[in-house]
């Protein structure tokens, strides 16, 4: 084992041993959330949207606290992303080495159904091909030692996003010493409970996984026509790090994306983009791998 192979076997130790205990930190001996909305001076409590990108700003404070105690007790000082559409969110410095860096970006996302959910796992645009280069990116890409992706996925109780149907309660349990403030704000009652678990949670039931992101990489884009990397979409395949290429290896996942829509394959008769991992594996003149393609990738084509 080389000194970089150690490093990233000592980080995925640590940071698979601080998931197992995420669950304790943000959600109930019930699975909800801990999180039950936010308070003001009269100690009003204002429940939370089920809006994903409310939710999702949250979850990451939420988390947050917890994930700076994981940096410093596994050796490590954390940099934050210095502009909000750089990669990664969160960039790990070893304390002893500041060679070691490891990009980490949190993702979260609701499940569809009981089995899938999906992510997007950053650009595979210029970061990414253009490796030595620092535009959009905290440090050049192949600085990092490895990439990898803190999911999330959660059940949503309330579907309704309309921010109107916001519910105010008042906690008994909780003093006031702001004076009691009873009267409807606006059209909207206050209602009254004994304690802070009464207020039923807008998430609920989560599932955390931390792995490498190439190990739960698909063949197709992660959304519409931006240049993102999607996810495989099955909830045991995301905590498994059973991805596309997970059997194929890192380097395939790299050379795919960096060609990802470039490269060209010949197709009755005409040039046709490669968006798939079976064209590119006839590309490159590798169909022996073909039985070692992993879960998720799309159809293959009959020809």
């Amino acid at each position: 084992m080389n000194i970089r192979e150690k490093y990233i076997t000592e980080f995925e130790k640590s940071l698979n041993k601080f998931v197992e205990e995420l669950k304790k930190h943000v959600s109930t001996e019930t699975g909800e959330w801990t999180v039950k909305g936010f308070i003001d001076i009269y100690k009003n409590i204002y429940t939370i949207s089920s809006d994903t990108k409310i939710v999702s700003k949250i979850l990451e404070i939420h988390i947050f606290p917890v994930i700076l105690k994981f940096a410093n007790d596994a050796g490590y000082k954390i940099i934050l992303a210095t502009h909000q559409n750089y990669y990664p969110d969160l960039t790990f410095v070893n304390k002893e080495n500041d060679e070691i860096k490891f990009a980490l970006d949190l993702k979260t996302t609701f499940r569809r159904d009981d089995k899938s959910a999906k992510f997007t796992l950053g650009s595979y645009g210029a970061y990414f091909k253009e490796r030595d280069k620092s535009k959009n990116i905290q440090f050049p890409y192949n600085q990092y030692t490895g990439h990898y992706c803190l999911g999330v996925i959660y059940t949503r109780i309330d579907f309704d996003d309309d921010l109107s149907d916001i519910e105010i309660f008042q906690v008994n349990e909780l003093e006031e010493n702001y004076g009691n403030q009873i009267d409807p704000i606006g059209e909207r009652e206050i209602t009254k409970v004994e304690n802070l678990k009464s207020i039923t949670s807008v998430i609920k039931d989560f599932d955390f996984f931390a792995v490498a992101k190439w190990k739960i990489a698909s063949d197709g884009k992660g959304s519409g026509n931006t240049a993102n990397i999607g996810s495989v979409s099955n909830i045991d395949d995301l905590r498994a790090g059973n991805g596309v290429f997970s059997k194929l290896g890192e380097e395939w996942f790299d050379e795919y994306w960096i060609n990802y829509g470039d490269a060209k394959i010949i197709r009755d008769n005409k040039a046709v983009p490669i968006t798939n991992i079976w064209d590119f594996l006839e590309f490159k003149g590798r169909t022996d791998l073909i039985d070692k393609v992993g879960n998720g990738a799309k159809k293959r084509k009959s020809k």
